[in-house]
């Protein structure tokens, strides 16, 4: 029998960075993706974020590809918020993503990340966020 488990850490934002997702919908969001999730048999371990974009901590499983969890999570998501009018405009998410795996060493490290985005973005923007975290990647890059 196989086993795998295949750790992603993904962020996705909305459509040219809008901030869309107040405090208040943005529960309503995340509990919304964590169901339907499940429904696609998609197991998301974290899931929060802040106005403009959220962070995904999930178990890829080996039948499907990044790529398409992600347009099943985010293309039924901008469509469920639109039918909710959760939004008083249209919403969308923006069309790039960025995801890496993570080593069962760090997977506490990331939850406790993505737990704590509300206090991260108090000090730091998405766009700071995003560039770090390009930086991190491109540094450990020099490892191999």
């Amino acid at each position: 029998m196989s086993f795998t488990k295949i750790m992603i850490h993904a962020v996705w934002g909305t459509k040219k960075r809008v901030a869309m997702m107040t405090s208040d919908i943005r529960p309503t969001i995340i509990q919304h993706i964590r169901t339907n999730a499940i429904s696609k048999g998609i197991y998301i371990d974290r899931l929060n974020g802040h106005q403009d974009h959220l962070h995904c901590l999930m178990d890829l499983h080996p039948d499907i590809s990044l790529s398409k969890v992600l347009q099943l999570i985010k293309g039924e998501s901008a469509y469920w918020i639109n039918q909710q009018r959760l939004i008083s405009s249209r919403f969308e998410w923006a069309e790039e993503y960025y995801a890496v795996s993570v080593s069962e060493s760090m997977l506490e490290q990331v939850r406790w990340y993505i737990d704590g985005q509300e206090i991260h973005h108090k000090k730091v923007t998405f766009q700071q966020e995003y560039e770090e975290l390009i930086k991190e990647y491109n540094d450990l890059k020099g490892l191999w």
